[in-house]
């Protein structure tokens, strides 16, 4: 049904132990200062509403939460390359060289805070600064979108009654799959070793788009169980949520609500995701086992895709000095 090992996913997570707990940190940490700023925005607008009526109150409240909401979810957008960088590719780089699972000539991957830091150590030398890595997912996830366009119009062309309004529903369950991919693609610029990971990452998409299949399939089955895991923690966290209202001033209804999205949002990107992740990495690993880019795919991706084209002159400009350049290191 498909071709990853969970015991293995789960193991990879256990012997990445300390990037778990690092995520765990920098996820709820998010999610805390998303609550308690919204908190104090609301705090703010209660305290301005004195000065008027109840509606006038309630009214205030409920923007200064939502200033402070949206002024921390901004911050945090602001800083999306730097979480990409410290914790997604750090630990993809972990769970790459674990998966090998082969002798390394400088001894085995160490634990604790050590495999962070040996972790963005081969981050940086595969793709040097934050803005590097952050402008190379961009385009993954672009051609990843095309990739998968090029599969959705195949059904254009099956003569089946209702297949349309089928497709419609499979297309948009396809774009949910593919939210992982480009982690996967970055997992295979790492694997290779390669200097230049803007040419890795070029035929890693190749070699995505010749098993496409495969992986879709994986990817479909990884996020029906990611989104019940999602939604079994949202209602948990309804309670919490629910207590953390409570204490805001006015009537925070819809709060409850946005908290415990908030929390259920931490607990994916904290421990599911990873699990998927892990996942993922096996099917690619495993289905693109001792293949090579297609000229063929290649050329496809080439006619159908800016973002490859792109990406390919990238990578033909790369020079070693040219990652060193792109942003200032963190």
């Amino acid at each position: 049904m498909w071709d990853f090992s969970v015991s293995k996913a789960l193991s990879l997570m256990l012997r990445t132990a300390p990037f778990i707990l690092f995520r765990v940190v920098v996820y709820f940490g998010i999610a805390v200062a998303l609550v308690l700023m919204t908190g104090t925005g609301a705090g703010v607008g209660y305290g301005i509403g004195v000065f008027g009526d109840d509606e006038f109150q309630a009214t205030s409240t409920f923007w200064g939460g939502t200033l402070g909401f949206g002024l921390t979810a901004g911050v945090i957008f602001f800083f999306r390359d730097y979480i990409l960088y410290l914790v997604k590719a750090g630990h993809i780089a972990v769970m790459v060289e674990l998966l090998d699972d082969t002798p390394r000539p400088d001894g085995p991957i160490p634990g604790g805070q050590g495999q962070i830091a040996y972790a963005r150590t081969v981050v940086t030398d595969r793709f040097g600064q934050a803005s590097a890595l952050f402008a190379l997912d961009r385009l993954i996830k672009g051609v990843v979108t095309v990739i998968t366009g090029l599969l959705e119009g195949l059904m254009a062309f099956i003569p089946i009654p209702g297949l349309d309004r089928l497709a419609g529903v499979l297309r948009a369950y396809l774009r949910l799959a593919v939210g992982l991919v480009d982690e996967v693609i970055l997992g295979h610029a790492i694997r290779t070793r390669s200097e230049n990971a803007w040419e890795a990452a070029h035929d890693g998409l190749v070699l995505y788009a010749q098993n496409t299949r495969p992986m879709l399939v994986a990817a479909a089955w990884l996020t029906l169980i990611t989104w019940v895991l999602s939604v079994l923690v949202f209602l948990v966290m309804l309670g919490p949520a629910a207590a953390v209202v409570w204490l805001l001033p006015g009537d925070g209804s819809a709060g409850m609500f946005v908290f415990a999205v908030v929390f259920a949002w931490a607990v994916k990107a904290a421990l599911i995701e990873p699990f998927a992740v892990a996942c993922l990495l096996q099917v690619f690993f495993k289905v693109t086992e001792g293949q090579e880019p297609t000229p063929e795919w290649r050329g496809r991706l080439t006619r159908a895709s800016t973002k490859f084209r792109l990406l390919g002159e990238k990578a033909v400009g790369w020079t070693p000095e040219s990652s060193k350049a792109d942003g200032p290191d963190i």
